[in-house]
């Protein structure tokens, strides 16, 4: 009788230190849990950016600047016929984008300002150089991939010269014809090792072996570059941006690519690294979209890219 009395009170006492054990206990866990989280290395993922501020890291809104001005080469380019003025105009009011002003006066007067790259004249500059590449002279499109691959008659074939249609005559009479841009030995052999290992999304070749309108084109930024004593250093910086306001969207996810992988900003990404096959080419670039899709981190890019042709 004595022990079934005392039984409730066991129970109450038990029970009461119990609750006591939970309530020391309890701030202890919560501890330990925020420790480990504190601890735990953070995850970037696509969530953590911001899609504006990735596409102003590869195409910056006041654009990119490089040491090396237009001079002459458009007037040059028009009296030689490789560029047709009215032609060259015609292109850009059919597709709503007129030329201004200035680039006119670059076209037939020339111009003594500074070359920058921007969202607006991404196209003009592209089609620009794409006919500096073309007619001025060089040993890439003499002795380079260009006759390897088509010969004399074949080289006429490719994208980057059968597909070139705003000059008075046929493309291949203006191909590498004309001292444009004079080079020293010395120069024309930098550009022709920075053009090798400087890829493009849209194939898996070279600028040395400029067969469409972007790697001609590069090619003809390379030259100006070097002919006015930019170290590989810079001329690889220079191919970096252009690629990327040539090929925003293949870009975009590259810099999602290095933001996410290795916590790098689209500046801070080594660019001949960037330029090489292993990421700028169609195959790299792939991989690189692959990795993307893999961990889920596949974003729209703001804008997409031209196509290869005028």
């Amino acid at each position: 009788m004595k022990d079934n009395k005392l039984l409730p009170v066991l129970i109450i006492s038990v029970v009461a230190n119990a609750v006591l054990v939970a309530v020391l206990i309890a701030p202890q866990v919560v501890k330990l849990k925020a420790n480990r989280l504190k601890s735990s290395p953070t995850v970037t993922t696509a969530s953590t950016t911001n899609k504006d501020n990735l596409f102003n890291e590869i195409n910056p809104v006041d654009g990119f600047e490089i040491e090396a001005s237009f001079g002459n080469l458009g007037p040059k380019m028009t009296a030689m016929g490789v560029i047709d003025p009215e032609k060259f105009k015609s292109i850009y009011e059919k597709s709503n984008q007129p030329l201004t002003p200035e680039q006119e006066d670059v076209l037939l007067k020339g111009s003594n300002e500074k070359i920058k790259i921007t969202r607006d004249n991404s196209y003009f500059l592209l089609n620009f150089f794409w006919a500096v590449g073309l007619a001025n002279k060089s040993e890439i499109l003499d002795d380079g991939d260009m006759m390897k691959y088509g010969g004399k008659q074949g080289a006429g074939n490719f994208a980057s010269t059968g597909g070139w249609t705003l000059g008075k005559g046929d493309a291949m009479s203006y191909y590498s014809k004309s001292t444009l841009i004079p080079l020293t030995k010395e120069q024309e052999e930098r550009v022709d090792l920075v053009a090798s290992n400087i890829f493009r999304p849209c194939c898996n070749n070279s600028t040395a072996f400029p067969d469409c309108n972007h790697g001609m084109a590069l090619l003809g930024v390379l030259q100006l570059m070097a002919s006015n004593d930019a170290t590989e250093s810079q001329m690889y910086e220079v191919g970096k941006y252009f690629n990327a306001f040539w090929f925003p969207g293949n870009y975009y996810d590259m810099a999602l690519y290095f933001y996410n992988k290795e916590g790098k900003s689209f500046k801070d990404v080594d660019a001949k690294t960037l330029l090489s096959k292993d990421y700028s080419s169609a195959s790299g670039w792939q991989s690189v979209k692959q990795w993307l899709v893999d961990k889920g981190l596949v974003q729209q890019p703001p804008k997409q890219g031209g196509g290869c042709g005028v």
